[in-house]
């Protein structure tokens, strides 16, 4: 069974409660706008049936390339879809290791079973994956009905990640530059950009923050990932000033009793550890090289 949505606002819902990102949709009184997608197929079909029932679908916005924000875009054609240009330049990757497509196809078993009948094999996927009509660089405003969308360009967690302010409901979507009590995915990120896309957040007029993973949340959270970002930084700058190699760091840097891993990818808390403590060692020893 598919959890509810959670209803944030009059117009604003959200999925906390699947593997994956938070997949949102804003009501208008000209229809129905997307934020990013389910990765499981049932969730993204449930989810696009129910937002058809309060108007038609207008747009998909996608807040970063990742596979659990895009990959329901599939089940969401002919919608247009609107994504920044790093969006566009970085879609279905995830990281060097990582084979997004296998990555989406492994939740199948284990957190969507029904979805195996609805999955598409790997060509049919990559011919049509439904990604960005509507590709833009900086800001985009849109107004849909009554409603502004504010598309605001915070690189940092990735090149192309953007914020959904929608200030008329005081929302505002940061997909993954908040990690709300769970644990934070550094994978190639821009740690100072990052942290400079937390003021930009902050900035802005709202009362509900939808995280990309995580429960809904208010301003505060943007303290706690700063605080989280700044203690990996350091930890990891403290065993490079050391000496320690790529694999010692990894071996002695982790921030596990922070947070629990977000649902569906408790097996994966190693691999996150060792991953972020990995990424960071090789941006700064590259710097101090």
């Amino acid at each position: 069974m598919n959890p509810p949505m959670e209803q944030v606002t009059k117009n604003v819902f959200s999925n906390t409660q699947i593997r994956g990102c938070n997949p949102s949709y804003v009501v208008t009184t000209d229809g129905v706008v997307v934020v990013d997608t389910p990765q499981l197929p049932t969730r993204a079909v449930a989810m696009r049936q129910e937002a058809e029932t309060h108007g038609p679908i207008r747009y998909v916005i996608n807040t970063e390339h990742h596979v659990d924000h895009i990959f329901g875009n599939y089940y969401f054609k002919p919608v247009p879809v609107v994504h920044h240009k790093g969006v566009a330049d970085n879609y279905m990757v995830v990281a060097p290791i990582l084979d997004p497509f296998a990555y989406a196809e492994e939740a199948i078993p284990t957190d969507d079973p029904e979805g195996a009948e609805i999955f598409p094999d790997r060509g049919e996927y990559y011919d049509e994956p439904n990604d960005g009509s509507i590709v833009f660089t900086g800001n985009l405003r849109l107004r849909v009905g009554d409603t502004t969308f504010d598309l605001i360009h915070v690189a940092g967690h990735t090149p192309g990640q953007i914020a959904v302010h929608v200030p008329e409901e005081g929302v505002v979507f940061t997909g993954d530059t908040i990690f709300n009590q769970c644990q934070t995915w550094l994978m190639t990120s821009d740690i100072d950009g990052w942290l400079a896309a937390l003021e930009t957040i902050r900035a802005l007029d709202f009362d509900h923050l939808v995280p990309g993973h995580g429960p809904i949340t208010d301003r505060s959270s943007l303290d706690d990932q700063r605080a989280i970002l700044l203690e990996w930084k350091s930890r990891v700058a403290a065993a490079v000033a050391e000496g320690l190699s790529r694999e010692e760091t990894q071996a002695r840097v982790n921030l596990k009793d922070r947070f629990p891993v977000d649902i569906g990818q408790e097996y994966m808390m190693d691999y996150i550890m060792g991953h972020n403590a990995g990424a960071l060692w090789d941006q700064m020893t590259s710097k101090k090289g």
